[in-house]
């Protein structure tokens, strides 16, 4: 019996292999995926990705690789300020949060996040932990650790949608 994963650990030499992850990741989730996309949204109902780590861990880095790979072009700002930044190619709606500023686990909500959070969209958050549980659940936890000269990052599946990403990418890094 083959059994998908929940968790995918890895240790990233540098910036070039958390762009290369992300890229992987969003190939993953979006197996079609090439330099012309037009993404088939017959079947997808929304992603929710959770990203946790220390401040410079990777992050930002990893979201920015992850939605240049969907296509996103131009500038990629951080949303550290502005708490959202919002794209869409195509007809994929792209949601990329940062609550490291958060000092509540319910600002999210005053906020008026809700209905990003619940949209049939890629929503990427930075700093997840900052919510608690106050947050609906993710697909997929992203989490990464200085080590070494490098980063670990350790994926985990939250969900059956989650599963079957990380058992793509474990494919994708085996061939």
């Amino acid at each position: 019996m083959n059994q998908e994963p929940s968790h995918f650990r890895l240790f990233l030499a540098d910036e070039e292999a958390t762009t290369s992850l992300a890229e992987q990741l969003a190939k993953s989730i979006f197996p079609d995926l090439s330099s012309s996309y037009e993404p088939d949204l017959s079947n997808f109902t929304g992603a929710r990705i959770y990203l946790q780590g220390d401040l410079g861990a990777g992050k930002t880095t990893f979201v920015r690789a992850f939605l240049r790979a969907l296509g996103v072009t131009g500038r990629i700002k951080s949303p550290t300020y502005t708490l959202l930044e919002s794209y869409n190619v195509s007809r994929l709606y792209l949601y990329h949060f940062d609550f490291y500023r958060f000092t509540d686990s319910g600002e999210w909500q005053e906020a008026g996040f809700e209905e990003q959070l619940l949209d049939q969209a890629v929503v990427l958050v930075e700093w997840s932990e900052k919510a608690n549980e106050q947050l609906p659940p993710a697909d997929l936890k992203v989490h990464l650790n200085y080590q070494d000269a490098g980063r670990e990052v350790v994926l985990s599946a939250i969900s059956d949608k989650g599963k079957k990403w990380l058992n793509n990418l474990n494919s994708q890094t085996k061939a």
